[in-house]
């Protein structure tokens, strides 16, 4: 048996059934465990507290995949697991076939370390922990068994790998793909996905209801999208007719499949003026121009991925929704969210609540926004919560 023994009284978080041990905690190692194999926890008192995969590069030592001593972790396992998560989003989620849905949610779905998206009929996959790399092949391979996708697409390329001693690891892995580049439908409108190089799984899936709800309040208004990435928020605007929209994003890239994502929904380009610029400085831009406007999204990427760059995070996302509150127009709308783990739904409400005040302005909170259910929390693992958004309107 590999065996890991924890210091005394270091397994109270085990015991609330959060899936992580970091290596703090740790007092003993029973035989060599290599990277990614499957090890049994102890408490210092000899208790059972759950097998999990090991990896002793990372600060996070083991991931626990299962909590019943006599769990088998092996391919069945695996695809055991697999099956009650696809079976969730079929029974709450139904979506037409060519679709966008989340089918895994790492460890919310007790497969640490796993994401596996769903476009269509293909799956895009991505392992960022030793655990979930070393059963790569029998995940895919149960992946195509229990969905019947044409081709699974591997894209774990994020920036976590390197502090978990995993290499990058990107391609094809089951089926058949003619190119990495597909098309899927998300709220009536086409969105065209890179596969090889687009944001994460190529898409992101999280944002698709609040997407939906900001087009519903743009008809007639003036919209800004900053951070716009591929226009998700914009295109939603100008589909319920908003009077112009204008996006901002640093990435030309970016900005090229917004201008695609135009003429492949057949949407008014005249109303849409695309920006190339740093957008803190492309917002002082608009406020030194005395710009405003009815409805603004704030989509950022990640300022803090851990709460020890909270501090310097929060100084940026208070800047930018400080500009943005002095840019709405009386009565407008701010969509503003947060994706950094390091800055939880508390903090981010106060964050924008100095902005609100730094910036003048009486701000009611009209909804408090998250993820899609398809990236569910569990509650042992409150780190699931990284999409924090907050619809907010200035009297």
């Amino acid at each position: 048996m590999l065996k890991i023994t924890l210091k005394r009284d270091r397994e109270r978080s085990l015991l609330r059934r959060h899936p992580w041990v970091f290596s703090g905690a740790i007092d003993k190692v029973l035989g060599d465990p290599q990277v990614g194999d499957t090890v049994s926890v102890f408490a210092q008192d000899g208790r059972f507290l759950g097998h999990g995969a090991w990896n002793p590069v990372s600060n996070i030592r083991v991931r626990i995949w299962a909590w019943q001593e006599d769990a088998v972790i092996d391919a069945t396992f695996f695809e055991a697991r697999l099956a009650a998560a696809i079976a969730m989003r079929e029974r709450l989620l139904p979506t037409a076939p060519e679709g966008g849905v989340r089918l895994v949610h790492a460890e919310s779905d007790g497969l640490p370390g796993l994401i596996v998206d769903r476009f269509g009929d293909v799956l895009v996959m991505q392992t960022t922990s030793a655990g979930a790399r070393r059963w790569r092949d029998a995940i895919a391979d149960s992946l195509m068994r229990l969905t019947g996708a044409r081709a699974v697409y591997e894209r774990s390329d994020a920036d976590v790998l390197e502090v978990e001693g995993l290499e990058v690891a990107s391609g094809l892995l089951r089926g058949q793909l003619d190119e990495p580049r597909i098309t899927c439908v998300e709220n009536d409108l086409k969105v065209e996905i890179d596969l090889a190089h687009g944001h994460k799984t190529g898409h992101y899936l999280d944002q698709r209801e609040n997407r939906q709800l900001v087009g519903t309040l743009a008809r007639d208004a003036d919209v800004l999208d900053a951070f716009c990435y591929c226009g998700g928020f914009a295109l939603q605007a100008l589909a319920h007719g908003a009077r112009s929209v204008t996006a901002i994003d640093s990435s030309a890239t970016a900005l090229s499949q917004v201008q695609r994502h135009l003429e492949l929904n057949h949407l008014p380009g005249d109303r849409c003026t695309l920006i190339e610029d740093d957008v803190f400085k492309q917002l002082r831009k608009l406020r030194d121009q005395n710009k405003s406007f009815d409805l603004i999204v704030l989509d950022p990427p990640k300022f803090a991925p851990t709460a020890a760059t909270a501090e310097r995070a929060a100084r940026g996302y208070k800047d930018i929704n400080l500009l943005a509150l002095k840019l709405l127009r009386p009565g407008g709308v701010l969509a503003t969210f947060s994706c950094s783990g390091g800055v939880n739904a508390d903090l981010f409400r106060k964050i924008v609540a100095g902005a609100a005040l730094d910036a003048g302005v009486d701000a009611q909170l009209l909804r408090q926004l998250h993820a899609t259910p398809d990236h569910p929390i569990a509650l042992a693992f409150p780190e699931g919560e990284y999409l924090k958004g907050l619809l907010l309107r200035v009297a």
